[in-house]
């Protein structure tokens, strides 16, 4: 069994080759258009960004999708869910949290043209449990309410690298992003017997400086919500690691200080999770109801949910679209193998800049020895869709559907009347000319990249010489009445310049 994915380039000459126009274009092509009937409520599920990252996809992405469904007759929202409390100083781990930081990156909705809200409510518990008896090593999934509520779903996503998962794709979009809290307590493994950090995660107290050298130690109690760390007055950092629901608050704390040395297994479960998760989504949803549209660009080596961006490991990829999120993730996987790494990028820094490297494992992860097709593969395993896939090579859609839509009249019908009114250009000075200009300069002396051929300051009728400042008493001798040295900008612009 083979999945069509469908693709365009990132290359733009025209409207109609435009990222955003690509995305709407390969949207329509891969059938997306038609999960939408008239009166649909149609989730659009994304990837906000954590308060200071700036790979996250642009906010025009999700509006033009939106549009798009309102033409349809759907009746869109975009959406993001709470995350677990992995950083004690987390941006996203409440709706409140959540919409500030949503707010803050972009997506609201005078933006979005539409609602955009937190899925999974207030603390992340407003949820929809689904039975997964397919699923690898989940047997049931909490998704995020409002994305079960709705009738349809589009999932939105920004490949990436990602810490854990490895690489985030369509399947992480679903399998972690569209989970409520509860649910990604469950993909991360907490309290599981093997895999759960509680059991399998090394910890080595005796790395704890103590509270002398280690001045910022309070935070090594403060990480957990749940209170499992102290430390005593004899400086021993006790751990109550068979209460661990592994929400990650710890890990960026005890990590760096040798504490805990996360285990490859965790790793590996949870990204066979992300699979099992992201089939609970489908099924909550339907699977004749859920459509995939990826942005491969600024192809960042960790997740948006950092607080951060680093450079991009590869170039810009394309745009994709499918129903199957296994064909879909799996076609990006193998552009960014078979493209070159960004020099000075991480995938440089590790070593898998060559075309043909593997990106992710390396790259992307956190951990040595994590795969970027173990949540692929367990997808096809769970039967949530298959790696083989034709990648159709998507045509333009024609600039005129992409024109802007406000106003369709060209330019004489809108503006000859307003010019006429309003004159924007003043004929009645300087001789018809409108602005005080040279008639001739030489060009040619400053196109040069070894600088200019002619001396600073040769124009000495300009009162203006570029260094920031004015020169009063210049201003009669080069003819221009028309600049009073009293009202010159105090910035150092020229004055009537705003």
């Amino acid at each position: 069994m083979t999945s069509k994915v469908y693709f365009m380039d990132v290359r733009s000459d025209s409207a109609d080759t435009s990222l955003i126009a690509k995305t709407l274009t390969v949207f329509d092509a891969a059938g997306l258009d038609k999960l939408v009937n008239e009166g649909d409520v149609v989730a659009i599920k994304v990837h906000c960004g954590e308060w200071n990252s700036s790979a996250y996809l642009r906010p025009v992405y999700a509006r033009a999708l939106a549009d798009r469904i309102k033409e349809l007759g759907g009746r869109p929202f975009v959406c993001d869910t709470t995350t677990q409390t992995y950083n004690p100083y987390g941006s996203r781990a409440t709706e409140l949290d959540l919409l500030e930081t949503a707010s803050r990156n972009g997506f609201n909705a005078t933006t979005l043209n539409c609602p955009f809200i937190c899925a999974d409510g207030y603390v992340g518990t407003s949820d929809y449990r689904v039975d997964i008896p397919e699923g690898y090593i989940l047997k049931e999934a909490f998704v995020a309410q409002a994305i079960a509520a709705a009738d349809v779903m589009i999932a939105l996503t920004h490949f990436k690298g990602h810490g854990m998962g490895v690489i985030g794709g369509a399947l992480k979009n679903l399998g972690i992003g569209a989970q409520s809290k509860r649910g990604k307590f469950n993909v991360h493994m907490g309290r599981h017997p093997k895999y759960g950090a509680g059991d399998a995660i090394d910890f080595h107290p005796e790395s704890f400086a103590g509270k002398e050298k280690d001045p910022d130690w309070t935070i090594l109690e403060d990480c957990c919500p749940l209170s499992l760390f102290e430390v005593t007055d004899n400086d021993e950092l006790k751990w109550e690691r068979e209460k661990c629901i592994n929400c990650l608050g710890c890990m960026g704390i005890m990590n760096p200080r040798g504490i805990f040395r996360p285990n490859l297994e965790n790793f590996d479960a949870t990204d066979a999770a992300i699979a099992d998760g992201a089939l609970g989504v489908v099924k909550a949803v339907g699977p004749d109801r859920v459509g995939f549209v990826t942005v491969a660009v600024d192809v960042s080596p960790k997740c948006d949910c950092a607080g951060f961006s680093d450079v991009p490991i590869v170039p810009h990829l394309g745009v994709f679209a499918s129903t199957d999120p296994v064909a879909i993730d799996q076609a990006c996987v193998d552009a960014a193998q078979h493209a070159p790494g960004i020099p000075g990028s991480l995938a440089e820094e590790v070593g898998v800049d060559a075309p043909g490297d593997r990106k992710f494992d390396l790259a992307g992860s956190s951990i040595e020895g994590a795969s970027e097709q173990t949540t692929i593969n367990t997808a096809v395993v769970n039967g949530l869709g298959v790696r083989e896939h034709e990648l159709i090579h998507v045509e333009r859609a024609g600039a005129e559907k992409f024109r802007f839509p406000l106003d369709r009249r060209p330019t004489r019908q809108r503006f000859a009347k307003l010019f006429e009114k309003f004159q924007p250009f003043p004929f009645d000075r300087y001789d018809t000319r409108g602005f005080n200009r040279l008639p001739e300069v030489d060009l040619d002396a400053v196109k040069g990249h070894g600088g200019p051929t002619v001396d600073p300051h040769s124009h000495a009728d300009a009162p203006y010489h570029g260094d920031g400042a004015w020169h009063p008493g210049m201003e009669e001798a080069a003819g221009h009445s028309g600049m009073n040295p009293t009202d010159s900008d105090k910035a150092g612009t020229p004055a009537g310049d705003d």
